[in-house]
């Protein structure tokens, strides 16, 4: 007969899950090799179902980047405010891949130009790689300065590393610069805020960065910030000529045909805003949700941020925040979660871990798997969901924090 102290499945389990400490390094890294190897075999078949190769395509499809690209193209041949015009930003991306692919939409600033100038310059396909292979490394070293001993194996497993390279998109640049900014923000400020005023080349992400300055009290990187976006600015006004940036203002202000009346699939957003539009709830209502959100995020990273938190909990609830706090972020924006990740790790190494982190961390990690493939009619908010507990296990950690420090 089994005694007391032998291993009980049912009540070890439990307890196992509460105190993480199933997740031992090697399970880590078993099951990373295995999520790694599903993920390499979905997206070989998702690159063969859009090549055509599985089932007879309606129509070619492309990614993101030929926005980019074409948005480059059309920069280095002196129209830079062509970019703003979709027929010739349309007719653009066509030349760049072949004609009736879906278009792709370019609201970014003409900043975001400076980059895209110089991808225009190569073939498409290796502007496609450069792109994403300096920006994806760019991404791993940030990482590895706050986690030095994780491996590249458990950061590649990253489900949103391959939305990124599926999609073409940006999020390994904005991850990295929110990764240097925050690395950065306590020892050197300067560096910190010009991170930070990169973002100008996709602004809205930026929503909680003045405050968690401010609130810091890290003038030094808030003005750095300020003088690095005023710069960006200035420069791509005197090399792409100012008359672009009217045309981007003009594009800007249509943009709420794009986004308010779902022009793009709203289940791949990861704001309170997506969500309830999917649900089926007013545009109204929608906005009011999110605007009550972002103030509530707003208010938990000033807080946290005054009262001078540990750096990784600081940084947490800035790149978990954000997520939640932007309307319009999309799930390959979740990289955003995988810095979230990292800090929260790094903050449970150094302090403890709350009851029930480490397995919902994993959770975390596991959950942008599912974020990019589903469309409005599914009703499976897996972006919002991810963005949202993200979020609520920064605030854990600060809370868990809060309570060491008091005792």
């Amino acid at each position: 007969m089994p005694t007391d102290s032998e291993f009980n499945p049912m009540r070890s389990m439990p307890a196992a899950l509460r105190d993480g400490s199933w997740a031992n390094p090697e399970r880590i890294r078993v099951y990373s090799t295995i999520l790694l190897i599903l993920e390499v075999l979905v997206m070989a078949f998702c690159v063969a179902g859009t090549h055509g190769l599985i089932v007879p395509l309606a129509r070619p499809a492309s990614t993101d980047f030929v926005s980019f690209h074409a948005a480059g193209s059309l920069a280095v041949n002196g129209t830079a405010p062509l970019v703003y015009d979709r027929q010739a930003h349309y007719a653009a991306e066509q030349a760049m891949t072949e004609n009736g692919i879906p278009y792709n939409f370019f609201y970014y600033p003409p900043v975001f130009l400076l980059i895209c100038a110089v991808l225009g310059r190569l073939p498409y396909m290796v502007a496609f790689f450069a792109f994403q292979a300096v920006t994806c490394a760019s991404c791993v070293l940030a990482v590895r300065r706050i986690l030095p001993n994780i491996s590249v194996r458990c950061l590649a497993a990253f489900p949103a590393v391959f939305w990124t390279w599926g999609t073409g998109q940006n999020a390994f640049l904005s991850a990295s610069l929110f990764a240097g900014g925050t690395i950065a923000v306590d020892r050197y400020p300067v560096l910190a805020g010009m991170a930070f005023g990169a973002l100008c080349y996709k602004p809205h992400l930026g929503l909680l960065i003045p405050v968690a300055l401010a609130a810091g009290g890290h003038w030094r990187a808030f003005a750095s910030a300020g003088l690095t976006a005023a710069a960006l600015i200035l420069s791509s006004g005197l090399l792409f000529g100012w008359d672009t940036w009217a045309a981007f203002f003009a594009a800007a202000a249509n943009a709420g045909s794009v986004y308010g009346a779902q022009a793009i699939d709203m289940a791949g957003l990861s704001s309170p805003y997506g969500a309830i539009l999917v649900w089926g709830g007013s545009l109204t209502m929608a906005c009011a949700v999110q605007a009550a959100a972002a103030l509530a995020v707003a208010a938990c990273v000033a807080t946290a941020w005054r009262h001078g938190r540990s750096l990784p909990v600081r940084a947490a609830l800035l790149t978990a925040g954000t997520p939640v706090a932007v309307p319009v972020l999309l799930f390959y924006d979740l990289m955003l979660d995988g810095i979230a990740i990292a800090w929260l790790i790094a903050a449970g190494r150094a302090h403890g871990f709350p009851p029930w982190q480490k397995t919902l961390l994993t959770l975390l990690f596991v959950m942008p798997m599912l974020s990019g493939n589903l469309n409005s009619h599914s009703k499976l908010l897996i972006a919002p969901s991810a963005a949202a507990l993200g979020f609520a296990l920064a605030l854990a950690q600060a809370h868990h924090e809060w309570r060491r420090i008091k005792r």
